[in-house]
């Protein structure tokens, strides 16, 4: 079973990250909301384990992100709020549990283990993903893309790149995000030019000659995918 803790605490992260391997869990680790939210995104994980206040992004937001996805995966909020409106606020992001710091690890080990126990929710298991921004739509499942009545074959790696920007619409991605997002940490590392290379072989095929650009570079910062603001 793959766990995902996500925790800015790393006196809390580290504990219990290493209770829950000794449990026999693969437990993947992030710091931030921002590492966190790319984890949830990049790979399945069987529980999500995320605390509420955390910089960049927080458990609540990773949370909505991940069910706006139809991702079914359980999420455990570990938070020192606690308040009703609080624990409402964060079951109706659509968190499946909720503990209130500090709290007792064998607490903590029990609904780890009743989350892991749920059934699956019946759903295809690959399901065709379809996203549409502006003038663009994307077919994810079948790599393809169709802009102005044409078909526009990608590549895997195009495909997820075109993926990721048209998850975040008008929003500036970072080299960091796309770079990390598309490579992760593998041990082959890609030379410094490959995003930009990346990046003008997916122009040249969604942007022809006449068509508004959607891959817009924010120059020293990222790419941001849309049409310009007027």
């Amino acid at each position: 079973m793959r766990i995902l803790l996500v925790d800015d605490e790393v006196e809390m992260a580290d504990p219990l990250s290493l209770l829950l391997t000794r449990e026999g869990y693969t437990v993947d680790v992030a710091y931030d909301g921002d590492r966190g939210n790319q984890l949830a995104q990049q790979s399945h994980y069987d529980l999500l384990i995320l605390d509420w206040m955390m910089p960049r992004y927080s458990g609540l937001e990773i949370c909505q992100q991940v069910r706006s996805r139809g991702d079914t995966t359980p999420v455990l909020f570990l938070t020192a709020k606690d308040t009703v409106d609080d624990r409402v606020q964060g079951l109706d992001a659509g968190a499946d549990d909720y503990m209130i710091k500090p709290f007792e690890l064998r607490e903590l080990l029990a609904r780890v283990r009743a989350l892991l126990r749920r059934p699956p929710t019946l759903e295809p298991v690959a399901p065709a993903q379809r996203l549409r921004v502006d003038d663009l739509e994307l077919d994810t499942s079948n790599q393809l893309a169709y802009r102005q009545g044409r078909a526009i074959e990608l590549s895997e790696k195009e495909t997820q790149l075109l993926e990721y920007l048209m998850r975040y619409p008008n929003q500036i991605l970072t080299h960091e995000q796309i770079h990390q997002y598309l490579w992760g940490d593998g041990v082959e590392k890609p030379t410094s030019n490959a995003l930009a290379a990346q990046v003008r072989l997916l122009r040249r095929k969604i942007e022809a000659d006449g068509e508004p650009p959607l891959i817009n570079t924010v120059y020293g910062r990222g790419y941001r995918f849309g049409f310009p603001a007027e």
